[in-house]
């Protein structure tokens, strides 16, 4: 009597717990293929490139292979899909801020901090996918690009600091790997991420400074006096 009580009582449990678990969830095109990217993201910061599967992603995402392949193509279009979302997400923040900005001074201070903050939280996707030619090979074709990045900004540069756009262009561009030297540093170390923006903006604007004086100084006209006349008693 006893095991059939027990019986009745798991199968009462089975049925309760059947009717207890949801149902799969039916996602939209566009939010199924944000979430691919995403698990494929948490994977890339995790354990690189190289062990990425388009199999391992689906597993990771809780669909099927066959699923993934109905989004992208190949792993090498998903990672290119990747990198483009993350590139236009960072610099359609840094463009924010930089907006927001009222000085050049907060310009850079703003900038910087959206990048390292970015890079805090999602670790150096940008910089694992660039590294690889096949994903890196195609030209960013989002409005927020690296060279449209560092034509806004050195536009600004120029203007505030009367120094020619062509300086000012190279200068922004070089500049530009301060702030991931930083980021890099940031994930290797225990350093506040506090402490390390204001050392990188102290870089940064020290660097535009300096460019900047010793452009004026090098290619400022000389000033000359007229000469005196030799005395008539010499």
């Amino acid at each position: 009597m006893r095991a059939t009580e027990h019986k009745v009582g798991a199968n009462k449990d089975d049925r309760m717990s059947i009717r207890s678990e949801k149902p799969r969830q039916r996602l939209a095109p566009e939010k199924r293929r944000a979430l691919i990217l995403d698990h494929a993201a948490e994977m890339l910061t995790r354990e690189g490139v190289a062990l990425l599967t388009m199999e391992r992603i689906g597993q990771e995402a809780g669909i099927s292979k066959s699923l993934v392949y109905n989004y992208f193509a190949n792993l090498t279009e998903l990672l290119r899909a990747l990198l483009e979302r993350e590139l236009k997400t960072l610099r359609r923040l840094q463009f924010q801020a930089a907006e927001s900005a009222v000085t050049l001074e907060e310009l850079i201070q703003n900038v910087t901090h959206v990048y390292l903050k970015y890079i805090s939280e999602r670790g150096q996707i940008i910089e694992r996918l660039q590294a690889e030619p096949s994903v890196s090979s195609f030209s960013d074709p989002t409005e927020y690009s690296r060279d449209g990045a560092v034509s806004y900004i050195a536009e600004i540069v120029s203007s505030h600091l009367e120094i020619p756009h062509d300086i000012a262009v190279t200068i922004t561009d070089i500049s530009f790997g301060i702030p991931a030297a930083a980021g890099d540093y940031l994930l290797r170390s225990d350093e506040e991420l506090e402490k390390i923006e204001k050392l990188t903006v102290s870089m940064i604007l020290g660097s535009i400074m300096m460019v900047r004086n010793d452009h004026f100084t090098r290619s400022k006209v000389l000033r000359r006096f007229p000469r005196l006349a030799p005395s008539a008693d010499k």
